[in-house]
């Protein structure tokens, strides 16, 4: 086959990669079909440009997209290189090889360093990653603040921080590359499914826990309400008050006269 190609290792199917874009998931209308259930319906694209080309993911799915066995935001791509999209593996031929000398390749950054805050708010972010669905976005600044018992004003104020150390550039989906960056750097990893379990059961036996302590932070600022004052006990009658009482109704009785 003359040019790139992608090849779906399962069946052999082999697709051209075209001029621009190609796409690639579980959907009807994509370029490259994948029937696994773990693939979303627009899982990634693979951009050429010239003798170039390289993978994007699309989103937050269960497995996201690896290329050799490594998971990426987005990576330019080589000739052989084996493409993971959950489960399903390609690998992509026909890309002119290009040597480059040692001195002038780049190496990813290192990861920034964050506040233990801002590594929850990371993780929060990317807690849907972690669910069965085989296509999910990450969580809004309103989820955030749910799960993290703050509010949505700070959870906005760490994630402008965030983009800033990632060097998140402003425009749509920045949620997205966000959370696909900090995927892509280690920070934030799917829970092999014993762990993913027990998540689950301990998300249930905190659920209660949580929504008292949301209880108790939307009802912090309300004015307290003094509790009612108990009820006085009944008097009880001794001699002497029956003798002031006598004496009382005695001056009150010869008053009229």
């Amino acid at each position: 086959m003359d040019g790139p190609y992608i090849r779906v290792e399962d069946s052999g199917l082999m697709m051209p990669l075209r001029e621009d874009v190609t796409t690639i998931g579980r959907g009807r209308s994509v370029d490259v079909h994948l029937s696994d259930p773990s693939v979303s319906r627009l899982h990634a694209e693979i951009v050429r440009r010239g003798p170039y080309a390289y993978v994007t993911d699309l989103g937050l799915s269960r497995n996201g997209t690896r290329v050799n066995g490594r998971l990426v935001a987005r990576r330019v791509l080589e000739d052989g290189d084996v493409l993971s999209f959950g489960a399903a593996r390609c690998r992509v031929f026909g890309i002119a090889v290009e040597e480059l000398a040692a001195e002038v390749e780049l190496r990813r950054p290192a990861a920034p360093e964050l506040t233990r805050r801002e590594l929850d708010v990371v993780t929060s972010l990317c807690r849907p990653a972690l669910s069965d669905e085989a296509f999910v976005a990450p969580a809004t600044a309103r989820e955030i603040a749910a799960d993290l018992v703050v509010t949505e004003a700070a959870v906005k104020q760490h994630l402008l921080r965030l983009y800033q150390k990632f060097r998140i550039p402003e425009g749509a989906n920045r949620r997205v590359r966000l959370a696909n960056e900090v995927v892509a750097l280690g920070l934030v990893r799917p829970l092999p499914p014993t762990e993913k379990a027990g998540l689950a059961r301990a998300e249930r036996a905190g659920g209660e826990g949580r929504e008292e302590r949301a209880s108790r932070a939307a009802w912090a600022g309300a004015p307290s309400v003094p509790a009612p004052s108990p009820p006085a006990p009944p008097e009880v009658a001794t001699p002497a008050s029956g003798e002031r009482a006598s004496r009382a109704g005695g001056v009150a009785a010869a008053a009229p006269g």
